[in-house]
């Protein structure tokens, strides 16, 4: 890596970032290219938005071709992008209404602004607590902050947003006491959590919580930033539960590599938001829409079979590999406990042209979804070696 450029990046970029020592200048599908001329297997997908790797064709052209026609015209105007994804989004899923913004958090805020306000529309006042799970993480604004249930998040930001409290995952009882306690506008989970350690949770706590928040007539929200648009084999990681969600936020791999968030509201809750209770300048980007067309034309059950196969690839390869102890996951968002602390894991991966992943004490895989299958097995014979 140039040192010039790494002063320069520690000169005037926020030092927010633990950066790995790696400059990547270009690549193509699940391989990238360094200053310095070695290549990378990207086993990570830049967090799971790359969906079909780095430069993908289709991909590209969708992107480029919307470039020659309008790059923005904020949400004063129509779009053929904006109102054509909106649309797929909505056959596919069953919902009814979308909310296009840039990021996964945003997402999420809008997910909160909903069910808050139904809860006031139907219920009135002391509707508006938000159940969230412990060990979730909803994003880093002050309110998604709030949402995420790890306290290490929250305590260099005091005072966070009102209205959240946090439940252990795969306990129903608990689950109850909570909502009875509280009376609250939502439930929020995520089926996996990702940061929180790539933990599935339960079928029987995920379908428990969807039964009592159509009960007690609670908006359920389902947080699909990571696990969302394939990455699971599924569209929406909520579809392997045999639930129906209200809400559904979702990012990362929505749009292929550009910035696009989108909150997808149920029939319950589609005329909740009116004229002018929610906005975004960026939100709906013809050229990020055009990419997300991209993307999400091509998620077939074909191409969602190939993904649960590869998965299944990757579990017979490494759950008894030497060094493992233990593996969770869905689909291509996979978690390894390894013997030896992840970090290591990763380092030594990275060494031997592998870019990885942690998640708490987790190595994580998160691999473009058209991985070639000989590139998959270069990753892992290296990832196996780290491992032993």
């Amino acid at each position: 890596m140039s040192e010039s450029f790494k002063e320069l990046d520690g000169a005037f970029v926020a030092g927010t970032y633990n950066r790995f020592p790696v400059e990547v200048v270009s690549g193509k599908g699940a391989v990238w290219t360094a200053a310095d001329g070695r290549e990378y297997i990207d086993m990570g997908s830049g967090i799971g938005v790359n969906s079909f790797g780095c430069l993908d064709d289709e991909w590209r052209q969708a992107v480029v071709a919307q470039l020659g026609k309008i790059q923005h015209a904020s949400n004063l105007y129509y779009t053929e992008p904006c109102a054509k994804l909106a649309r797929l989004l909505c056959e596919r899923t069953g919902m009814k209404k979308v909310f296009f913004c840039n990021s996964g958090a945003e997402a999420n805020e809008c997910a909160i602004k909903v069910a808050r306000k139904y809860a006031a529309d139907k219920k009135g006042e002391g509707h508006s607590t938000v159940i969230t799970m412990q060990n979730s993480f909803h994003g880093r604004t002050l309110t998604t902050l709030a949402a995420t249930g790890q306290e290490h998040y929250h305590e260099l930001f005091q005072p966070l947003t009102p209205g959240f409290v946090s439940t252990p995952v795969n306990d129903i009882a608990a689950l109850e006491a909570c909502v009875k306690a509280n009376s609250p506008a939502a439930i929020m989970l995520e089926c996996i959590q990702g940061e929180g350690g790539v933990n599935v949770l339960d079928a029987a706590f995920v379908q428990a919580a969807a039964r009592i928040a159509k009960e007690q007539d609670i908006v359920l929200i389902v947080d699909e930033v990571q696990t969302g648009n394939g990455r699971t084999g599924k569209l929406y990681s909520y579809m392997h539960f045999g639930i129906q969600p209200d809400v559904v936020s979702t990012a990362k791999g929505l749009g292929g590599g550009l910035p696009l968030g989108a909150t997808l509201m149920s029939e319950k809750v589609q005329g909740v938001l009116g004229f002018g209770d929610h906005g975004s300048t960026f939100g709906g980007n013809p050229v990020c829409c055009a990419g997300a067309i991209s993307i999400l034309s091509r998620l077939t059950d074909d191409f969602l079979a190939e993904v649960s196969r590869k998965s299944r690839h990757v579990f017979d390869e490494l759950s008894k590999a030497p060094g493992v102890q233990a593996m969770s996951g869905i689909g291509l968002m996979i978690g390894i406990k390894p013997e030896k602390p992840a970090g290591d894991v990763v380092k030594a991966c990275m060494e031997k042209g592998v870019l990885c992943l942690t998640a708490k004490d987790k190595v994580r895989l998160l691999p473009p979804l058209n991985i070639p299958m000989e590139t998959l097995d270069k990753a892992l014979a290296v990832i196996k070696a780290a491992l032993a």
